[in-house]
């Protein structure tokens, strides 16, 4: 039987390694943006990305601090919060993808 730690210790790691996937992406957009000169629509879009990943790094953080007895084991089951890193690594591949078509 998992513990509500062991839930809480399996999620932190769940949303580092997003993170992590996160950062690889973002690397790649850089690169890809690069060659794109003052492609302003492009260069702020993936600068709302950077903005939106700064901030789910700061709700893990405050995740990983939370006490055990603030966690409701259905929540932590649940696979919303995670759904939110995949949604954004989803736009930045997306990103990628249309300024790699364009260098």
């Amino acid at each position: 039987m998992t513990t509500k730690e062991q839930l809480v210790e399996q999620h932190i790691r769940e949303y580092e390694s997003r993170s992590k996937h996160i950062d690889e992406l973002i690397v790649r957009a850089n690169e890809a943006t690069k060659d794109l000169g003052d492609d302003h629509h492009i260069k702020t879009e993936l600068n709302e990305y950077l903005e939106q990943k700064a901030k789910m790094v700061e709700d893990t953080e405050k995740f990983k601090r939370m006490s055990l007895d603030h966690w409701r084991e259905d929540s932590i089951r649940s696979a919303g919060p995670m759904a939110i890193w995949d949604v954004l690594a989803q736009k930045i591949e997306e990103l990628i993808e249309r300024t790699e078509k364009k260098n």
